[in-house]
């Protein structure tokens, strides 16, 4: 038997791969095929199942491309509906690969399909749980994904904590929790940055599996301080329901090199540009009017976040040799519709002589000082919870998860100091700012990492935990 956890960590999302004399399953594969069907080549095996979790909104999942590919049977747990050809798997299944076998658990409560899948070893020992979004490292899924008007997040907390103890924490306590995502996904509030663990560990050290929880303290810990959902989560959840187009093509059509003129061309059609580059390459100089969402962060959440429209037309600016990593991550969670990216990069437009545009930024000591002398604007870009525990006095916060909703609240005329926890948040921030006809913007380096070094006067810091 041969177990193995394919992790990636801009998604912090875990596919597995499963393997047993000659047959193989994946389970919640990303949206690229080739990976998979390569390490099934190279171990000689045939693919038989693809299990999905649930529907999941922070990505889509590559489960229908595989299916085609492979002839491989798509499972899903009860009530899952969908456009194309699924197993729909009943509580307690049984699915023979090789010599193990997968048992369908159905727990209800993330989604209402929600389903963990346990591992049957060759000597009929429960080995695994791979629990998707039902049960992390340190956390619960959050329930407010598949509210419905007659099912509140209260009542899917209420279903997730009856699967929890009627179908996960009976199991053994050495049976290994494999998780869908960990610490970084927006599909839960407390995830450990560990990917697995075992289950009595994790009844051990999980807030949500305490032995003399309440089902009332339950759904109240759970439901508590949820941010809401990055607007593309739901779009994700339709795309997974009904299919999409093959990665292959939106892999071709965002492959295009785009010459200097088409570049020009379409840009002065309104084509949304997106320039990936490290945040402080992109700010010593940029084409006018492009937004900056570095690739070294998290880059699918922040373009989820921020660009409304899936199927928006984009146009790349690229580091050096990342033209199909960036196309492949933006089909990841949904963003089909890259229409090229510019031939030679940045570099070819500068050589060119095309307008330039940069973004001034500072150190953390040169803003300390400026604060000293005078009445400043700083604008704190961080969630809520993060300006609540610690801040600069006087700053105003401006959460770049909500900006698209509130870029009238600044005033064009004056100069904001922008600053995040490190620095990619607030170029993201200064470049839509300009973008939007702000034209005094400055960055500042390093975020409140390096702020905090400084003797700028600040807020006395208050744990995140403590706040709701």
């Amino acid at each position: 038997m041969k177990v193995e956890q394919i992790y990636t960590g801009c998604l912090a999302e875990a596919a597995y791969y499963i393997e047993s004399n000659g047959e193989a399953a994946i389970i919640d594969p990303l949206r690229e095929t080739e990976p998979y069907i390569r390490k099934v080549a190279q171990n000689d095996a045939t693919l038989k199942y693809i299990f999905e979790t649930h529907f999941h909104a922070d990505f889509v999942s590559g489960h229908v491309d595989l299916a085609k590919k492979t002839g491989a049977t798509i499972v899903f747990g009860p009530e899952a509906k969908t456009s194309y050809d699924i197993y729909p798997a009943q509580d307690g299944d049984v699915f023979e690969i090789g010599k193990v076998k997968i048992k369908a658990l159905h727990t209800p409560g993330h989604t209402l399909e929600s389903t963990t899948y346990l591992l049957i070893d060759e000597e009929g020992k429960h080995h695994a749980i791979f629990s998707g979004d039902t049960l992390f490292i340190g956390d619960v899924g959050r329930p407010d994904l598949a509210v419905k008007s007659d099912l509140t997040k209260e009542d899917l907390a209420g279903l997730l904590f009856d699967s929890l103890r009627n179908k996960i924490m009976p199991l053994a306590d050495n049976v290994i929790v494999y998780p869908g995502h960990g610490a970084g996904s927006a599909c839960g509030k407390n995830m450990s940055d560990e990917t697995f663990d075992s289950l009595g560990n994790q009844k051990k050290t999980n807030y949500a599996l305490r032995a003399d929880m309440t089902k009332e303290e339950f759904v109240k810990e759970v439901t508590d301080g949820i941010l809401p959902p990055p607007q593309y989560f739901a779009k994700n959840v339709m795309l997974n329901k009904q299919g999409y187009e093959e990665v292959d093509e939106v892999l071709e059509r965002g492959m295009k090199a785009l010459s200097i003129e088409e570049f020009e061309a379409k840009k002065s059609e309104g084509v949304v540009i997106l320039d990936t580059r490290h945040e402080q390459i992109f700010n010593q100089g940029f084409v006018p009017g492009a937004i900056n969402i570095g690739l070294e962060g998290t880059f699918a959440v922040w373009v989820g976040t921020l660009i409304k429209n899936l199927n928006e037309p984009i146009m790349l600016v690229t580091p050096k040799g990342k033209e199909k990593e960036t196309v492949l991550r933006l089909a990841r969670v949904g963003y089909d519709n890259a229409i090229g990216y510019l031939k030679g990069g940045f570099d070819a437009w500068q050589t060119a002589n095309k307008p330039v545009d940069q973004i001034k930024s500072i150190e953390a000591i040169e803003l300390a000082t400026l604060n000293k002398s005078g009445d400043i604007h700083i604008l704190d870009v961080r969630k809520p919870t993060e300006y609540q525990s610690e801040r600069i006095a006087g700053a105003q916060n401006f959460p770049l998860d909500f900006i698209n909703g509130h870029l009238n609240d600044l005033d064009k005329e004056a100069t904001y100091y922008i600053h995040c926890a490190g620095g990619y948040r607030s170029m993201i921030t200064s470049s839509i700012l300009k973008k939007h006809g702000y034209p005094n913007v400055i960055d500042v380096k390093g975020g409140f990492r390096e702020i905090a070094k400084t003797d700028i006067a600040k807020t006395e810091y208050v744990c995140p935990s403590t706040l709701s």
